[in-house]
């Protein structure tokens, strides 16, 4: 890792996300693997994780809005996009021309979709999605049928899939997962007497870790391509991000002297403050002040006070970092620095919620293994 460390920063490593998605790709047992990089890649980089990702098997990339998508197009990428999720104003005209694949939940986005091809002259290319229970997008089952129909007349739309999410394949045994599967498979047959014959994806990461029953035509791996593990089992996955920043000075406190705003930290004995360039609006959540630990010089050592808005104080007792000296604030846990997991479970929280949170402007975003 380089020496050279910005005030905060993510570090990814391109070499863990494609070994992740080889993994999955095994995983998927021939079924093609649409790599998920929503949210800027989970805070890593949409365009690198993607590129790297592809490289290593995905034929697929997944992005949330046509913004998203056209962003990938936009750095080059040719392999087939799929989007989901706009706001009703969206003009689909720019999605159909960069050759997007674009989720339909209803007969109005239908509609929409297909007048923005025929302004264009060219078809577009949907999936239909069906809600089987997790209730938030997606064609409810009553109104299923027609929307099949309908998009089966439409003479601008190509019917390139069927798909549908889980809501609880992270509870491997949860009852609904089988509920799910089966309300898919009837949406499928209803698709397949229409007369068409789409391509079937439901399998998100943990459903592609569990359930090959599941795979179908796509699997969709999001979480589990940067490395972190939805289900409880233990998978060979290598978490790609280091969030590290650098110690700014060192001082020495005697006991009794206290720490930071509130005062909410006092020093039991004489002791070495670090005082660190990372704060909560670079992504260390305030709720963990007082709950946490950092990797400097080789250990973990406690934060001492209330994280701040651009600083933090590590408590070192007799040691003394150089100023300069990397902070590890989380990693992969391998020399046994904290984790993501580990900080989301301590607030009460996933470690998506962590990594996402990362992609913020003042924290620079370095890549290695490329």
């Amino acid at each position: 890792m380089s020496s050279e460390i910005s005030r905060a920063e993510v570090v990814v490593d391109l070499a863990a996300i494609r070994h992740n998605v080889r993994l999955l790709a095994d995983r998927a047992a021939g079924a093609a693997v649409m790599a998920v990089v929503k949210a800027d890649g989970y805070g890593h980089g949409a365009v690198p994780v993607g590129k790297a990702a592809l490289d290593a098997g995905a034929t697929w990339l997944g992005a949330c809005s046509l913004a998203e998508g056209l962003a990938l197009r936009e750095a080059g990428i040719t392999a087939p996009v799929f989007t989901w999720l706009d706001a009703p104003n969206v003009d689909f005209t720019p999605g159909i021309a960069a050759d997007l694949d674009l989720s339909v939940s209803s007969a109005d986005e239908l509609a929409r979709v297909a007048a923005a091809a025929e302004r264009l002259g060219k078809r577009a290319r949907v999936h239909l999605k069906i809600d089987t229970g997790l209730s938030r997008s997606g064609c409810p089952a009553y109104a299923w049928p027609a929307l099949v129909k309908a998009a089966t007349a439409e003479p601008g739309v190509e019917v390139v899939a069927v798909w549908s999410h889980l809501a609880c394949a992270d509870e491997p045994g949860h009852p609904s997962i089988d509920l799910q599967a089966q309300r898919f498979q009837v949406a499928y047959h209803v698709a397949r007497e229409a007369g068409l014959n789409p391509l079937r994806h439901i399998a998100n990461s943990a459903a592609t870790l569990t359930r090959p029953d599941l795979h179908f035509d796509l699997v969709r791996p999001g979480i589990a391509v940067y490395g972190l593990n939805p289900v409880p089992q233990q998978e060979n996955l290598r978490p790609a991000m280091t969030f590290r920043s650098q110690v700014v000075l060192t001082k020495r406190i005697d006991a009794g002297e206290s720490v930071s705003y509130g005062h909410t930290w006092t020093a039991s004995r004489d002791t070495t403050l670090a005082l660190v360039s990372a704060g909560y609006a670079d992504g260390v959540p305030r709720t963990l002040s007082g709950r946490m630990d950092v990797w400097l010089d080789g250990k973990r050592r406690p934060v001492a006070g209330r994280v701040c808005m651009d600083q933090l104080v590590v408590d070192c007792g007799d040691d003394e970092p150089a100023a300069g000296s990397e902070v590890v604030l989380f990693g992969a846990g391998a020399a046994g620095e904290p984790t993501a997991r580990e900080w989301a479970d301590t607030i009460g929280t996933i470690d998506y919620e962590i990594v996402t949170g990362m992609y913020r402007p003042r924290v620079q975003r370095r890549y290695e293994g490329a």
